[in-house]
């Protein structure tokens, strides 16, 4: 059988296959091969003029001509003594080529330790592959006294090395070793430089702990030529019920804040198994953040993995389930980072949340088939700063029972639903009427319908099944007087498709929305008819009101159009290349957009794509945002070859990556992210600026941190310099790398 990985090692008994021009020998002692010799046993292959093997020590002897293929591994020479089980003896000046990464090079002599481990001797070692000319040079090149190579960790670790770039010696050490592939290991990482407008020049230099199979850390310490030395760490384990992460930074006398800076995030997530039997497994969720002093947000914009700069939440969670019952405890509180200038409202904290809920779906219920049901409760301790809420600290209880049955069939449905929501509040101060108890309770019935109708249709030379899909929404939530409730979790729903077909007009427990309310909507759809992908989707919706809305938010005003303002919406597909989105808020009363989102997306191949959006809030703000990679070689016609994603697009490319959002009332550029890649083949150099805008400092000015990030990638080997790899795949939309091994490449490559 053609295997994989064949079997072999000492105690295998694998058949022993030889060719040749003249074979003669002793059974069970001695075979000679001679003329046009070849020697087979599991994966691997030797040829050469002429092979001799020594049947009860299964030493090899080959001469002339040598090449050796080991599981795709290729090695040509003179001479080669070889012990065939275990693949342990030396070849004399042999050149070489490796299947992991491409990489190859020559040596005076290799010594083969076993079928995964050598040692190379006066050896070179590179990735660059052979160009035209009798003068060409390979651009990077390691030279080095002894060249250790362990392809079973994929380590590589040269002595009296020296790592030359375009024949400039860059990197010369006693030792040092390096990855032949993607696969961890302990040791120095390269060091990365990068110039930031906040903290100055940033050397830094991490070492890499390979603990375990499931656990590893880095020690990064980063060296800032205008603060000091930053001690920051790192440490993840992965176990197969839970999985968490831990990072951590200390930096002593901060010279431009005159004080120690810290800050650390810990993250965790999985079952715990409580060895109860009662009881069974939990699942236990952490997200803690802290740090130091409330500018730490503004000197450290990217040390955090926050969406809230100044908010930093520290959350746990303890869930339980059994059946159709599922609770959960939760402790929320955050730390708010002020700004004397730009003063933030924080969340309520939450010490404690209880929630339980049972649940049923498609049950009998006295008589009635089909019946959907659940019960959810939620007791929450809210604490805050009273000088900013203005409100007192309190308890809250509340319960949510609801009942539908749904009636669904190919061609539409319905499904009425009812819902009761009670809640009771205890407070540590009287409320403005004096009050420090309250509650209130609200019956809520909703009907929700649907139709679909197909049809057979054609539109740009292609056939399509088209859909018409009316959508009738009712919901009737009687008026209950909230007015003197304290508001801990509410807010205003967002006004799009997503929401308009909802009970409640607000978010949270709080508020509740009195309603008497029809929504319509009404979506139409391209679809492939042999897929069923969607090529086209356009939609519109709007809520008609048959009385005013009199629960508003503190400070907000009753609800009197009868008419919403419309909503639409439209994705188009129908070219695989092309994608667009857009959503329009329209008030039919003004002629007037109150809102505008279009995005639109060009992505014609690998390498390629350029990412468009629009935003737009009257009154509110104005944004324009631009993404891109594309090959700069394009400009002068030069196209570039398809070799495949995670491969390039051929040597002597060089691209274009950025991002720009920019915003119209303010006149200037939010965030940027601008850089230029090049791809050498065997190499690829970087260069990244990225400019953040961190908010107001002082009136009329602002504050913004810059950095510029260089880096040179040695493919099949290391990096150099600043990482702007996680900066450009978290900004472009569908950015490639350049280089990215999606499979690990199969023996039979170089099969012989």
């Amino acid at each position: 059988m053609l295997a994989e990985q064949p079997p072999g090692g000492p105690g295998i008994g694998l058949p022993t296959v030889v060719f040749g021009n003249r074979v003669s020998g002793r059974p069970d002692l001695e075979i000679v091969v001679e003329g046009e010799a070849e020697l087979r046993r599991g994966g691997s292959a030797i040829r050469a003029d002429r092979i001799e093997h020594d049947q009860p020590t299964d030493v090899v002897k080959a001469r002339g001509n040598v090449r050796v293929n080991s599981s795709g591994n290729l090695y040509n020479g003179p001479e080669l003594e070889i012990k065939l089980d275990t693949f342990e003896g030396f070849f004399l000046t042999p050149d070489y080529r490796f299947l992991q990464n491409d990489g190859y090079g020559t040596a005076d002599r290799i010594d083969f330790l076993d079928d995964k481990r050598l040692v190379a001797h006066n050896a070179t070692f590179t990735t660059c592959q052979r160009g035209e000319g009798p003068s060409w040079m390979p651009a990077w090149i390691v030279k080095a006294t002894t060249l250790k190579l362990d392809r079973e960790a994929d380590v590589g670790e040269a002595s009296g090395g020296v790592l030359r770039f375009m024949n400039v010696p860059i990197l010369a050490a006693p030792t040092f070793s390096f990855p032949l592939s993607d696969k961890r290991k302990s040791g120095v990482l390269p060091p990365t430089l990068a110039i930031d407008s906040l903290s100055g020049t940033a050397v830094t230099v991490p070492y890499y702990f390979d603990i375990a199979p499931n656990r590893d850390a880095t020690f990064s310490p980063t060296l800032m030529s205008k603060r000091g030395v930053d001690l920051a760490g790192e440490f993840r384990y992965l176990e197969p019920a839970y999985r968490g992460e831990l990072r951590a930074s200390l930096m002593p006398g901060d010279r431009l804040r005159n004080s120690n800076r810290w800050s650390y995030n810990y993250v965790h997530g999985g079952g715990l198994d409580t060895r109860i039997a009662a009881i069974g497994g939990v699942g236990l969720s952490l997200n803690l953040n802290r740090v130091s002093d409330n500018n730490y947000w503004r000197d450290f914009p990217r040390a955090g993995n926050s969406l809230t700069q100044r908010l930093l939440a520290n959350d746990a969670t303890v869930s339980w389930g059994r059946g159709y019952f599922t609770t959960s405890l939760r402790t929320l509180t955050y730390q708010t980072l002020q700004d004397v200038t730009s003063t933030i409202i924080p969340p309520y904290d939450r010490l404690p949340q209880l929630t339980a809920t049972y649940a049923r779906v498609n049950v009998p219920v006295a008589g009635l088939e089909g019946l959907d049901y659940s019960i959810t409760t939620d007791y929450t301790r809210f604490e805050s700063d009273r000088s900013l809420t203005r409100q007192p600290n309190g308890n809250r209880a509340f319960a949510l029972a609801q009942v539908s049955r749904p009636w669904i069939r190919p061609g539409g449905y319905i499904t009425p639903k009812l819902m009761l929501n009670t809640a009771t509040y205890q407070f540590d101060g009287p409320l403005a009427n004096g009050a420090r108890t309250a509650s209130r309770t609200v019956p809520t019935f909703s009907l929700d319908s649907g139709l679909t109708f197909e049809r057979e249709a054609g539109y740009f030379g292609r056939a399509y099944t088209q859909t018409l899909e009316p959508r009738a929404f009712y919901v009737h939530t009687p008026y209950r007087d909230q007015s003197n409730l304290p508001n801990y979790d509410s807010g205003a729903n967002d006004f799009n498709f997503a929401t308009v077909f909802t009970e409640n007009t607000f978010v949270g427990n709080d508020r509740i929305s009195d309603s008497n309310l029809l929504t319509l909507g009404l979506t139409s759809r391209l679809l492939d008819p042999k897929t069923g992908a969607e090529a086209l989707r356009v939609g519109v919706a709007q809520r008609l009101r048959f009385k005013d809305q009199r629960v508003t938010l503190p400070g907000g005003l009753p609800v009197t159009d009868r008419f919403s303002d419309l909503i639409f919406g439209a994705s188009i597909g129908v070219a695989p290349a092309w994608a667009l989105d857009t959503t329009v808020q329209y008030n039919p009363k003004t002629n007037i957009s109150e809102r505008s989102t279009v995005g639109a997306r060009y992505n014609p191949g690998n390498y390629r794509v350029i990412s468009t959006s629009y935003r737009r809030q009257r009154n509110v703000s104005e944004q324009f945002d631009v993404g891109w990679q594309w090959p700069i070689n394009d400009l002068w016609g030069d196209k570039g070859k398809d070799l495949g994603a995670g491969r390039g697009q051929g040597a002597g490319r060089w691209y274009s990556v950025g991002r720009l959002n920019y915003s119209v009332p303010d006149k200037k550029f939010v965030d940027m992210v601008l850089g230029i890649e090049y791809d050498g083949c065997c190499w690829i150099g970087r260069v990244v600026l990225e400019r953040t805008q961190l908010g107001q400092v002082l009136a009329g000015s602002s504050s913004n941190s810059t950095s510029i990030k260089f880096q040179l990638e040695f493919v099949g080997f290391s990096r150099i310099g600043a990482n702007p790899l996680k900066t450009l795949k978290a900004n472009i939309p569908r950015y490639q790398y350049l280089r990215e091994q999606g499979t690990t490449p199969s023996r039979f490559t170089n099969y012989d």
